[in-house]
């Protein structure tokens, strides 16, 4: 009775001893089999960025190509641009310079029209022995027939070059009577009065650069009409019609060679 009663309660002590072992056993064995799942989790995981990434290199990759192929393009483009610019202003020259040798044309051709109207009429007269006497000329005739209005342009400035100034006051008129509506007509007339002022003849000068104003009003030598004009005043003495003059140049026409010219001279009337 004793053996069996030890017997059962060596069993109870070893069922008792064994059922933490077996829930320790479980646990660790549910943790392991965690682990594992976590294990294929990170390492599909990782397939996943792996493949990620190669799909990002492969967009940039293209994106790339395409930022290439678009700078190329964009390349080409402003080649092709700038070669139409330099041929629109290669044109353009051109079509300028023709412009100016048609002008120049139509004043050689009006020049010629009017050498032909003014060209005196010949009258025959009788000798006193009754011979018919050779055709003769009506005064005043040979002063600009046949001469285009460059050539006498330039006659004038080379008279103005040599220092021949009242040679060249007479060019620079005949050429404005001859030529009224040239385009060098208004650079004539300040030509006019530049020649006076050269010459010391002031009040001339002053008198040519005011026809230069009244006449060409939109001329683009208007500012040098009257800078030129307050350098006569000022040779004058005048100093308040040289300032008005002068200050009408540096507020009218800024920034230019002219406005400061007179700005200088404007400082120089201000010393004593």
């Amino acid at each position: 009775m004793r053996q069996r009663l030890c017997a059962v309660i060596s069993a109870i002590l070893l069922i008792i001893t064994a059922r933490p072992a077996l829930a320790a056993n479980k646990e660790h064995q549910q943790l392991m089999a965690d682990l594992r799942m976590l294990q294929e989790q990170a390492q599909q995981l990782q397939n996943l960025i792996g493949a990620l990434n190669e799909s990002l290199k492969a967009v940039n990759t293209r994106l790339d190509q395409q930022t290439e192929a678009t700078r190329k393009a964009f390349a080409d483009q402003k080649l092709v641009v700038d070669n139409l610019s330099n041929d629109v202003r290669i044109i353009r020259e051109k079509l300028d310079d023709n412009n100016v040798r048609i002008g120049s044309l139509s004043q050689e051709v009006e020049a010629l029209r009017q050498s032909m109207q003014q060209t005196p009429r010949t009258t025959s007269t009788l000798d006193p022995d009754g011979a018919t006497s050779s055709p003769a000329a009506s005064s005043g005739s040979s002063a600009v027939i046949g001469q285009s209005p460059q050539k006498m342009f330039d006659s004038a400035q080379a008279d103005y070059m040599a220092g021949q100034y009242d040679l060249a006051v007479i060019g620079y008129q005949e050429f404005i009577k001859a030529f009224p509506k040239s385009e060098q007509a208004d650079d004539a007339q300040v030509a006019i009065c530049n020649a006076y002022l050269t010459d010391h003849k002031d009040q001339q000068a002053a008198e040519a650069c005011d026809v230069a104003i009244r006449t060409y009003p939109n001329s683009e030598r208007l500012p040098e009409a009257y800078y030129r004009k307050g350098l006569a005043l000022a040779n004058m003495r005048d100093a308040a019609g040289a300032r008005a003059a002068w200050e009408y140049v540096v507020k009218t026409y800024k920034d230019t060679m002219m406005a400061t010219l007179s700005a200088q001279g404007l400082e120089r009337l201000k010393r004593p």
